[in-house]
C-alpha cells in the first residue's frame, strides 16, 4: 500500500497546479487576439472557424472527463430535456457571440480588442442581478463605472478618423468596435445563464462545455441554410482560406475554454485578465511593432483598476441584528 501524502504536500501540489492553470490561461487570453488576427485570414469563412473551435472543445472536454473517470456516469445521467433546458439558450447566445468576435478580431488591433472585450464584466453584473438576484457592492459599482468610461473613451478614440490610423474609420467602428461590444453584451447574458444552470441544474463545467458546443454548432449549421457564410461554403468549401497556421487560434481558443472552467473552480479570474492585457500589449509590440495608441494607454489603467477593485471587494450581505 502506497504511503499517504501529507496534507501540506497535497496543498502545495494543488497550489502549484492552480498557478500553472493561471499562467496558461493568462498566455491564452493575451495571445488569442494576436493569433486570431495573424493566422485567420480575411478570406477565412467565419462560421468555419467557429465550428472548428466548438468541435475541438467537445473533444478536449470528453478527453478530460474520460481521464477523471466520470464520463460513463454523466452519460447515464444525461437527458435531452435537461440538456436543452440548461444549455440550449446560452449555447445559441455563445454561438452568435463567437461569430461576432471572429469579425472583430480582423478589424481591431489586439490590445484595443482585449480592452473592449472586458466590458463583458459590466453586462455580466447586470444579467446576474436580473437573473440570479446577485447584488454588487458600492466598490464594484464604482469599478464598473470605470470600465464603462474606459470603453467609451476607447470606442470614441479608435472609432475616429485620427484614432483608426491607416484603417477606414467606418470599418473600425462597424466591423471592429460594434461587434465586440455586442459580443460583450451576449457574453454577459450567456455567463449568467451558465451560472444559473450550474446552480440550479447542477451541471459540471465540462458537461456544460460539451452541451453548449454541440447545441451551438447545430445552431450555426442551421444558419448556413440562408446565410452568406453558407453560400460561401457551398461555393468554395468549408476550409476555404485555411492554412495549417489557422489551427493555432482554433485550438488555443478551445483549450482556453477548458482552462476557464479549471481556473474558476480553484481561483478568481481578476489576476488572469489584468495580466493578459499586459501580455497582449507586449506581444503586439514584439510581433507587430505597434505601440499602444494614446487611447489604449489612457483606457488600460482604468480597465486594470476596475477589474482589480471588482474582484477585491465583492458584495457581502449585512447580518440582521437580533
Amino acid at each position: 500500500m502506497a504511503p499517504a501524502i501529507p496534507v501540506d504536500q497535497r496543498k502545495d501540489r494543488i497550489s502549484a497546479r492552480v498557478w500553472i492553470y493561471l499562467l496558461l490561461l493568462t498566455l491564452q487570453y493575451g495571445a488569442q487576439p494576436l493569433f486570431s488576427k495573424r493566422f485567420v485570414g480575411k478570406e477565412v469563412i467565419v462560421t468555419s472557424a467557429v465550428l472548428a473551435c466548438e468541435v475541438t472543445k467537445v473533444f478536449c472536454a470528453l478527453i478530460l472527463l474520460a481521464k477523471e473517470g466520470s464520463l460513463k456516469k454523466l452519460f447515464n445521467q444525461w437527458t435531452l430535456i435537461g440538456s436543452l433546458t440548461a444549455s440550449g439558450l446560452p449555447a445559441a447566445v455563445y454561438a452568435l457571440q463567437n461569430s461576432l468576435l471572429q469579425i472583430s478580431y480582423k478589424n481591431l488591433d489586439s490590445l484595443t480588442f482585449s480592452i473592449l472585450n472586458q466590458t463583458k464584466l459590466f453586462y455580466t453584473a447586470i444579467f446576474t442581478y436580473l437573473i440570479l438576484g446577485q447584488k454588487q457592492s458600492v466598490q464594484q459599482v464604482g469599478a464598473l463605472t470605470l470600465l464603462i468610461i474606459a470603453a467609451i473613451l476607447l470606442s470614441v478614440g479608435e472609432g475616429s478618423t485620427k484614432g483608426s490610423g491607416d484603417k477606414n474609420a467606418d470599418q473600425v467602428l462597424f466591423y471592429g468596435i460594434v461587434p465586440v461590444m455586442v459580443a460583450s453584451v451576449l457574453s454577459g447574458l450567456a455567463s449568467s445563464l451558465c451560472q444559473w444552470a450550474s446552480q440550479v441544474k447542477k451541471h459540471t463545467s465540462y458537461l456544460m462545455t460539451i452541451e453548449m458546443s454541440v447545441v451551438g454548432s447545430l445552431c450555426l449549421l442551421a444558419s448556413l441554410y440562408k446565410s452568406p457564410d453558407g453560400v460561401a461554403i457551398k461555393k468554395h468549401g468549408f476550409f476555404y482560406g485555411w492554412t495549417p497556421w489557422t489551427l493555432v487560434p482554433v485550438i488555443f481558443n478551445a483549450v482556453g475554454g477548458i482552462l476557464v472552467g479549471l481556473v474558476t473552480a480553484h481561483a478568481g479570474g481578476g489576476f488572469v485578465i489584468v495580466s493578459a492585457l499586459l501580455v497582449t500589449a507586449l506581444l503586439q509590440f514584439i510581433f507587430d511593432s505597434k505601440s499602444p495608441s494614446l487611447y489604449c494607454l489612457a483606457a488600460l489603467p482604468l480597465v486594470m483598476s476596475s477589474i482589480f477593485i471588482y474582484q477585491r471587494y465583492p458584495y457581502a450581505a449585512r447580518k440582521k441584528e437580533d
